[in-house]
């Protein structure tokens, strides 16, 4: 059945703490990151930038044991304080770059991405009142029901007036999204 997927159990449970420890052993940095809804497209292309290092991401409990979770059980020293911060969407990345070099890579970074519903706003979008030439006649009656105010002029859809999608700060809602996506409006995002 395609609809079920096959579980990683205690096996995959036992890999990924021998990889996190194979990793504190090869690499001389290790850095927690947040995932924060990120799509995979975009962890491959920054995996693909970073091939010299090594991303785990998995169970932040069997991850935590892997380093140690208290003073007593951590497998090097201070490492016990990492798995304390592994909470939420969150990864490890190891590596040998120097502090500096990753925290000022992963600080410029950013990626351009398709706003989705729940992101908010980092800018005022609004369409002006007139031909809306970007989209074909058919979806005319899709815009209506994402609440544009249209109508179909001689196969053109035109806005009857000017329309704000949304104010700088708002939360997207799935309609304001669609829109958004509709229209070829691209935020560039923090990654």
């Amino acid at each position: 059945d395609l609809s079920k997927t096959k579980k990683h159990g205690l096996e995959g449970k036992k890999e990924l703490y021998k990889k996190i420890q194979s990793n504190v052993e090869n690499y001389a940095h290790v850095f927690v990151f947040a995932v924060n809804d990120m799509r995979n497209s975009k962890l491959k292309s920054v995996r693909e930038q970073w091939k010299h290092s090594r991303f785990c991401i998995g169970k932040n409990k069997v991850m935590a044991m892997a380093l140690g979770r208290t003073p007593e059980e951590e497998y090097r020293p201070n490492l016990h304080k990492i798995g304390q911060v592994l909470v939420g969407e969150r990864g490890l990345l190891f590596t040998n770059q120097s502090v500096d070099e990753v925290t000022n890579w992963f600080q410029s970074y950013s990626a351009g991405d398709y706003a989705r519903s729940g992101n908010i706003a980092t800018e005022d979008v609004i369409l002006p009142e007139g031909p809306l030439e970007q989209f074909p006649h058919n979806l005319e009656s899709y815009l209506r029901q994402l609440g544009l105010p249209t109508t179909l002029k001689k196969g053109v859809i035109h806005l009857l007036k000017e329309h704000v999608v949304c104010s700088e700060g708002d939360r997207l809602s799935p309609e304001t999204a669609r829109i958004l996506i509709s229209s070829s409006y691209s935020w560039l995002t923090d990654v």
